[in-house]
């Protein structure tokens, strides 16, 4: 498995973070910046050139953390998934706990090294002892394939699917949180660490609403993903350890998906991950489409309540049609 990072997509996430790569502006936090900048090497022009190109299409904030709408969230921000200047940013280089979402890198993983259709027999990596947290029912033996783990991951949240996963991938957890940080390098989202690829909690894992919006932008280019969080719920048919045939339905924790919450008008839901833990209170990062067809992230991070966060992402989505 092939994990080296290749000095075009070091030079991509520089030239986003510095260059004037989205058409002009740039990130209101220049000592954030500098950080991000000392992770990157010299290269030859034409890199550079190649660089810009890729980064033209991710989206900067600029100025001072917009006062309206109020949000009750820790941080939050609003973009344009073909790049330009966010619609709305607060907090979006604070590094935060991100719960699970931490599991969108853990797919963009599972889709650029794994093979769908390959089967995969769980061990005892899917059994989870932390009150609370989310599953998908998974118990040692038993045997699904990996696109279907993915929708145990992304649909119900299941910590116990993400360990799956890592195990399958690379042998432990700790290696695919190696993985993890690795590639989150790669994309320029280098206020993230991770230790784990479920998202609970650990003072050395965390990330940053802006490297949200950069994982949820990777994680888009493959159709897969799309797909799967824009599923409301699945049904998956698997083998259990003693080789009996099995059925769970998994349903969507994105409440504007399954219809719970309202959508501003002129909006369409397409997808998203929520996360849930004590530390991190109540995020969301989420996908919609205008009605001209122009797609965006939205992150909120750090909500009191599930209320409270579904308030304040109906508020900053809302300037997408204003």
């Amino acid at each position: 498995m092939e994990r080296n990072v290749p000095i075009t997509a070091l030079l991509a996430a520089c030239c986003l973070l510095f260059c004037g790569c989205a058409r002009g502006a740039e990130p209101e936090n220049r000592y954030e910046i500098q950080k991000r900048l000392s992770v990157f090497t010299e290269t030859e022009e034409a890199e550079e050139t190649r660089a810009a190109a890729f980064a033209d299409t991710l989206c900067v904030a600029s100025g001072a953390d917009d006062a309206e709408p109020a949000v009750t969230g820790d941080a939050a921000g609003v973009f344009g998934l073909d790049g330009g200047t966010a619609l709305y940013h607060k907090n979006i280089y604070a590094r935060m706990n991100p719960a699970s979402t931490t599991k969108i890198m853990t797919a963009i993983l599972a889709l650029k090294y794994g093979k769908l259709s390959d089967p995969v027999k769980v061990s005892t990596e899917v059994i989870i002892g932390e009150a609370g947290s989310s599953m998908a029912g998974l118990a040692p033996g038993d045997t699904m394939t990996l696109e279907q783990l993915l929708y145990g991951l992304m649909l119900p949240s299941g910590n116990d699917a993400a360990n799956a996963i890592a195990v399958h991938l690379a042998g432990s957890v700790e290696a695919f949180a190696d993985m993890m940080n690795e590639e989150a390098h790669r994309i320029g989202a280098t206020g993230t660490h991770f230790v784990n690829a479920n998202g609970l909690t650990d003072p050395d894992h965390y990330t940053t609403a802006y490297d949200l919006y950069l994982m949820f932008h990777e994680a888009l280019k493959y159709d897969t993903f799309r797909k799967i969080i824009g599923t409301q719920s699945y049904t998956v048919q698997y083998t259990d350890a003693n080789g009996e045939a099995q059925s769970e339905t998994w349903s969507s924790t994105n409440l504007y998906l399954v219809g719970k919450r309202d959508t501003p008008q002129g909006l369409t839901v397409f997808g998203g991950k929520t996360g849930t833990t004590k530390a991190a209170g109540y995020c969301l990062i989420l996908g919609s489409r205008s009605a001209d067809g122009e797609e965006y992230a939205s992150v909120v991070m750090s909500a009191g309540s599930r209320s409270d966060l579904y308030d304040d992402m109906t508020k900053i989505i809302s300037k997408i049609v204003k």
